[in-house]
């Protein structure tokens, strides 16, 4: 019985993970239109984009090879899998074992690796735009996560997520300064990793300025509605990530009860909240930079990881 509830437990995540994503995309975008004074779009409107996109037929390019076919469902299977990995409400889980902050960059990575021959596949200028500005946002955003995996790994002694959230509960963790950068370090590259202000602008498709979208400019049908779907994966794996690794409070322990996991569930849910909130803010006071400022803005993330990294061994010299 009680492989069965791991496994329940299990399938339970990788369920709310594919569900919630979408109400989060929502309610970042209607407090953003609440901070303008606007109406704004109900919360429940991603679930109609995709549900509208899934309805219509696919369109191809005449030239469209049969990767750029197979790629969504790549990437979505890639961007799924990753953040059904990232624990949520229990720390733990039967698949905990592969749960390590490597693999997730590695999966991130391959599904952008993907996205970029998708854009390149076609052969429009706008998608090798969108492939050659992704893969400069990736050259640098990669090394700043590293750096700051590298951080978490030397403070916590381990790369798996489960064994990271119950170090940062205990009693040895204190105040440090480097698990300060690294946050500041994991929340820019988050902000690049998933196309948002300053470096992007999800809501627009200005030619000159978008990266993502670029990418993603000719697909249709139920092809875009799982390039969406992972999109909205990606950011509610970050704010998962964020939110496991740096407050893991709530969050239930290995077998726990149902009561204890329902109480995991509701802290999961307010910490959803409290970081679209904080983005949503965050994007209304801030103007988007220009891309040849993007370089700039990941190696201040790069270069707040190093330093945690050099105050994290400086620290344990003394």
């Amino acid at each position: 019985m009680a492989v069965i509830f791991d496994f329940a437990v299990q399938g339970a995540q990788m369920l709310m993970v594919l569900l919630l994503a979408p109400l989060l995309t929502g309610l970042v975008r209607k407090v953003k239109a609440r901070l303008l004074r606007r109406r704004g779009p109900p919360l429940i409107q991603p679930y109609r984009d995709l549900a509208r996109l899934l309805r219509k037929e696919v369109v191809l390019a005449d030239n469209a090879s049969w990767l750029f076919r197979v790629i969504p469902y790549v990437v979505f299977a890639a961007t799924w899998v990753a953040a059904a990995l990232v624990p949520t409400f229990q720390s733990g889980l039967l698949f905990s074992w592969s749960a390590d902050l490597i693999a997730i960059i590695a999966l991130l990575g391959s599904a952008r690796f993907f996205l970029a021959l998708a854009g390149l596949d076609v052969g429009t200028s706008f998608g090798g735009i969108g492939s050659s500005r992704e893969m400069m946002i990736a050259s640098l955003a990669e090394p700043a996560m590293l750096m700051t995996v590298f951080t978490l790994a030397l403070i916590a002694g381990s790369t798996q997520l489960s064994t990271v959230a119950a170090f940062m509960t205990s009693n040895e963790v204190g105040l440090r300064v480097s698990l300060g950068l690294a946050l500041f370090a994991l929340t820019m590259v988050a902000i690049a990793e998933n196309a948002r202000i300053p470096v992007d602008n999800p809501a627009t498709h200005l030619e000159l300025t978008m990266v993502h979208e670029a990418m993603v400019l000719e697909y249709s049908g139920r092809h875009l509605a799982l390039i969406d779907l992972s999109s909205e994966l990606k950011l509610l794996l970050y704010v998962s990530l964020i939110g496991c690794v740096f407050l893991p409070w709530g969050m239930a322990p290995s077998g726990a009860s149902v009561q204890a996991l329902a109480i995991g569930f509701a802290a999961y849910l307010v910490k959803l909240a409290i970081g679209a909130f904080l983005l949503a803010v965050f994007e209304t006071a801030i103007a988007k930079m220009r891309v040849f400022r993007v370089p700039e803005f990941l190696g201040a993330a790069l270069m707040l990881g190093l330093l945690a990294t050099l105050f994290l061994f400086v620290s344990r010299s003394l």
